[in-house]
């Protein structure tokens, strides 16, 4: 008997298939995404040395007064300006955008574009 994959089993084994190709170096990092039901998370990575150079999410406090809800677009959008922001103070342009297996679609979208209107290139 097959058993039937979820959609997020389907998602890992995307991402899996991804990160063998995307790495992120000390010139050009990663940029990672996780969303869930209610928040999104996006990491600055260095896979080299295995650390995270910079992180916002809608639990940030910067973002707390100014979301309505944490699980919609206009929030991805917030967070991806915050990294964005983040990200060039730290003297970061240039990183490798890693959906981690997610749609290019909707809150995915939404703070890719946050993040390139903040300065960042991808």
């Amino acid at each position: 008997m097959i058993k039937k994959l979820s959609r997020n089993e389907l998602r890992k084994k995307r991402h899996r298939r991804v990160r063998k190709k995307i790495n992120g170096t000390p010139e050009r990092p990663r940029l990672n995404i996780y969303k869930s039901n209610s928040h999104i998370y996006a990491q600055i990575i260095n896979d080299v040395d295995g650390h995270t150079l910079v992180a916002a999410s809608t639990l940030d406090k910067e973002l707390k007064g100014k979301l309505s809800s944490t699980s919609n677009k206009e929030a991805a959008r917030l967070v991806g300006e915050l990294i964005g922001k983040r990200a060039l103070e730290k003297g970061i342009e240039k990183v490798v955008f890693d959906r981690s297996g997610y749609i290019y679609h909707g809150r995915v979208k939404e703070l890719a574009e946050g993040a390139r209107e903040a300065g960042l290139k991808f």
